[in-house]
């Protein structure tokens, strides 16, 4: 690796504290000093307590919910690092809050994907590291770097440590929607499965109508894989299809889970036998016992410390 003189350290908000640490504890070095913490009227309050002159700094901060507080948490600790004579500042985003809304679907909207963008930018950062961003065209929005991680090779390990579920080519990946073919197909391929796609007509922004299965499912163990499982909707949707489609059992994969609204409610009355997500989001509600979570820090720790020695990280993007 390219030398590096300049001292690495990590910061985070209050998004997601347990993940920043478990990614110091991997990197070997002690989470940065900082004060983040609100004044009586409720303004977010910054203050880097420790010497960061010179210094290589990463911002760990996912903008999940609540996401305005922890956008605004995030562009204080990097405007204060910038204060302080910050080498260089890299902008660490688990989960890329607002990135939903990154076209113009109908009239008089905004563009609130490419706004967020112009905030972190004219804040100071250097660069950013995001993960499983709900549009690859996002990275477009910056001027800086853009390095772009995938918890794809975090979910399928832990799927291939489990050999019954694809006994004699019996497993078949399945995208809820049209959307999410690429991810889907390239969960297939890393576990030699075949694919189906979940044909999905959207009644409302958030509400939509799963109408039939693209491929066979019948008979099979499916795994369902998608970016992000907010209100659940899709999701529970989907299983519904896919067992009236003779599927056997029924896994889902997600990056982010968000659980917003209904979200446990429906995947309660669902008949999965495990979702799997991973750490981007920290969960907001208890965790049904169906749900396992995954740690992405090993992930990002290495890609923090590619980015610190300038080396190449393009391996990681699986």
């Amino acid at each position: 690796m390219t030398q590096n003189n300049h001292t690495l350290k990590v910061f985070s908000g209050n998004a997601n504290l347990p993940l920043a640490e478990e990614i110091c504890s991997i990197l070997e070095i002690p989470m940065g000093k900082v004060y983040v913490g609100r004044f009586p009227d409720g303004e977010v309050e910054v203050k880097i307590e420790e010497n960061v002159r010179g210094a290589d700094c990463f911002v760990v901060q996912p903008t999940c919910f609540p996401a305005n507080d922890n956008l605004m948490e995030l562009l204080l600790l990097i405007d204060a690092l910038r204060r302080a004579s910050a080498d260089r500042i890299t902008a660490v985003l688990p989960y890329y809050g607002y990135g939903r809304q990154d076209r113009k679907a109908e009239p008089r909207v905004p563009i609130s994907a490419k706004l967020v963008a112009n905030l972190i930018q004219a804040a100071g950062a250097h660069r950013v590291l995001t993960m499983d961003l709900h549009a690859g065209q996002i990275q477009g929005f910056f001027d800086i770097p853009v390095d772009h991680l995938y918890a794809n090779p975090v979910i399928i390990d832990y799927f291939k440590r489990n050999p019954s579920l694809n006994e004699s080519g019996n497993l078949v990946i399945v995208s809820p929607d049209a959307g999410g073919v690429e991810r889907a197909r390239a969960f297939a391929k890393r576990l030699e499965a075949d694919l189906a796609i979940v044909d999905k007509r959207r009644l409302s922004p958030r509400e939509a109508a799963v109408m039939n299965i693209v491929g066979d499912v019948n008979g099979k163990n499916v795994i369902l894989i998608d970016d992000i499982i907010d209100t659940a909707g899709t999701l529970s949707k989907a299983c519904t299809a896919l067992h009236n489609a003779g599927a056997k059992k029924i896994y889902a994969g997600c990056a982010h889970a968000i659980f917003a609204g209904p979200a446990i409610e429906r995947l309660n009355s669902c008949r999965f036998e495990e979702i799997v997500v991973t750490n981007t989001i920290p969960l907001r509600q208890t965790k049904p016992p169906y749900v396992t979570v995954l740690s992405v820090a090993r992930l990002l720790a290495e890609a923090i410390e590619r980015t610190h020695f300038s080396s190449s990280i393009s391996e990681l993007f699986v």
